[in-house]
């Protein structure tokens, strides 16, 4: 849901009166997702070019996703129940699997996978996993790995989307 609410007086001499504007949607999911899981800055630890040269990659950096508020009955009486999810990341890619990076470090991508193991491709579907209510903690994994560039030291960054689908 988005909301979006602005007051501002119509003249200049008039400060007795105003105007709010009000936005919104109404949407039918099975969850929420928590507030703090929306947007997430990640700090991702700083990793010597000397253990990418050997190892290819770096550590892995847990985050989640927390759903709340889970109900596996649509509210709608046309709509069959909801008992899965699936997660899609999407952003820049690089090297084909992984997620590009901006900045002066190169020669990296960044990774995600799920706690099962699976690794998510840019704008693909990762495979379906279970709703379980109320609220569930979905956890994934980052790490840095090398894409096939030559390795340059510096700061690096990245923004992607996640989207979830329910059936």
């Amino acid at each position: 849901m988005s909301l979006s609410v602005q007051a501002r007086p119509l003249a200049e001499h008039d400060h007795g009166h105003g105007q709010v504007s009000v936005q919104g949607a109404i949407i039918d999911t099975p969850c929420a997702i928590a507030v703090e899981s929306r947007d997430q800055s990640i700090v991702m630890a700083t990793l010597p070019v000397t253990r990418l040269l050997r190892d290819g990659q770096g550590p892995k950096q847990v985050f989640s996703i927390h759903l709340i508020n889970c109900t596996l009955t649509p509210a709608l009486f046309d709509q069959h129940d909801w008992s899965k999810f699936r997660v899609t990341f999407d952003g820049p890619v690089s090297d084909g699997s992984l997620f590009a990076l901006k900045g002066e470090g190169k020669g990296i991508g960044l990774q995600i996978s799920d706690s099962n193991g699976n690794v998510a491709l840019p704008g693909q579907a990762m495979p379906a996993g279970l709703l379980q209510p109320p609220d569930m903690i979905i956890r994934f994994y980052l790490r840095l790995v090398e894409n096939h560039q030559p390795l340059r030291v510096g700061s690096y960054g990245a923004t992607i989307r996640f989207k979830l689908d329910y059936y």
